[in-house]
């Protein structure tokens, strides 16, 4: 019985080109997209680089300059690693794209024990205006956010502003510090 079974299905293979095997095989899966591989991953881009910083005097901060590595290569394509020395501050920050929020998340530390977890990113309507927010301000600290706008492939200014907690929305913001960058 077994080899009329054998004959049989040999047959039937050699009757129909072997199309009734293929047709019960799965093909096979496609690849994954790589992850981070959207467009809104690379709406930071302008971002990544060498960079002179230089400032001019404002409230609580001296005149000076800087430097700021920005990369995109120590995490994998997902994040953006930033690099910070100038002003007697050493800084370091991680973003990333969340897209379930639709928003970039940005954590900042520092040598003077600054901590600030952000989120935001690029202003509708506005091109190369981007903002980052303070998700979590304390009772009655200011509002804080950052601004990078002017971007071009070599330069963009980059904006530190406060707004009193007690502010309406509709009151401006406060420049803190005001950065101008350019790619070394």
């Amino acid at each position: 019985m077994r080899l009329f079974t054998r004959i049989a299905l040999a047959a039937g293979l050699a009757f129909t080109g072997g199309s009734a095997l293929a047709q019960t095989q799965s093909p096979p899966p496609a690849p994954a997209a790589a992850p981070c591989s959207a467009p809104e991953y690379r709406t930071l881009d302008f971002w990544v680089g060498d960079w002179i910083a230089e400032w001019d005097a404002s409230p609580g901060t001296p005149a000076g300059t800087g430097s700021n590595r920005v990369t995109r290569d120590e995490y994998g394509d997902c994040v953006i690693t930033e690099h910070f020395e100038g002003a007697g501050l050493k800084g370091h920050s991680i973003s990333t794209y969340r897209p379930a929020g639709g928003v970039w998340r940005q954590t900042w530390m520092d040598d003077q024990g600054g901590y600030f977890d952000l989120r935001g990113g690029p202003v509708e309507g506005q091109d190369h205006v981007f903002y980052f927010e303070t998700i979590r301000p304390r009772d009655n600290m200011p509002r804080q956010r950052m601004i990078w706008q002017d971007v071009t492939a070599d330069s963009f200014t980059w904006r530190w502003q406060n707004k009193p907690a007690t502010a309406a929305e509709s009151d401006p913001w406060q420049d803190q510090w005001v950065v101008r960058y350019r790619r070394r």
